[in-house]
């Protein structure tokens, strides 16, 4: 990977530290300007190749100053400007090529040319209107019967209000597809139960920025879950399709 320089910084001016910095250095510089930044975030970014630190022979990261520079300029583009991931990666290969990135978003003001850009959401499930239990019932093609075996091993649930959502129904259809290969509410307490973790996994990275005074920042969060749960989907679809292939 070239050497990071951030917009408005010649080459050649990056003051290099006399030594590397472990990720806990980082994280402890790093939340000078963004208090809401995790060691899971730091490696999220890691994960997504957005910076490349150093290893050392036993495994630990180490980080340059260059490193700093590319998490403080991603978070940033993030924070400010709502960029998607693809599209931060997009700038960051214009940057290490020596050229100009796109034009950016302004936060808020007239004077930066305006850029198409919108956060890509994760894969969207049917919204539309909030459905009442007979509604749910006719849009699954399901009974009565079938939707309380379903509530009570947790699979479908309704909101406070009584009603369903387009989530809900999405679960309620793939439950019955499922169910035509035999498999039955108790078989897929594993898949709840994996589900919840992931949801677990998910809100510890995205909890502090939720409580964060910022609305802006509040808004990051709920893109960024998004983010993780396509991730986290994919993820899991790789999984059981590389275990199913090596079966025998």
């Amino acid at each position: 990977m070239a050497p990071f320089v951030p917009p408005g910084r010649r080459a050649g001016t990056v003051v290099v530290r006399p030594q590397l910095l472990s990720i806990g250095a980082v994280l402890t510089e790093l939340q000078a300007e963004f208090p809401e930044v995790t060691i899971s975030k730091i490696r999220f970014l890691e994960a997504e190749r957005l910076v490349e630190p150093q290893r050392t022979p036993s495994g630990y990261r180490k980080f340059s100053e260059a490193d700093v520079e590319r998490l403080a300029y991603v978070l940033r583009m993030q924070r400010d400007h709502y960029l998607p991931l693809r599209v931060i990666r997009e700038h960051l290969a214009a940057l290490d090529r020596g050229e100009n990135p796109p034009a950016l978003p302004g936060p808020g003001g007239a004077d930066e040319p305006a850029a198409d850009v919108t956060i890509t959401p994760g894969p969207q499930l049917p919204s539309g209107p909030r459905l009442g239990r007979s509604e749910l019932l006719a849009a699954a093609g399901i009974s009565e019967q079938q939707l309380g075996d379903w509530e009570s091993y947790g699979l479908v649930s309704a909101d406070a209000d009584g009603g369903f959502d387009g989530e809900m129904l999405q679960v309620a259809r793939l439950v019955a597809e499922l169910g035509r290969f035999g498999l039955e509410p108790r078989h897929l307490r594993a898949v709840k139960a994996a589900a919840d973790r992931e949801i677990g996994l998910v809100e510890q990275i995205v909890a502090p920025l939720r409580r964060h005074r910022n609305p802006q920042t509040r808004a990051h969060a709920a893109a960024m879950a998004r983010e993780l749960a396509n991730l986290s989907v994919r993820l899991h679809a790789a999984l059981v399709q590389a275990g199913l292939r090596a079966r025998p």
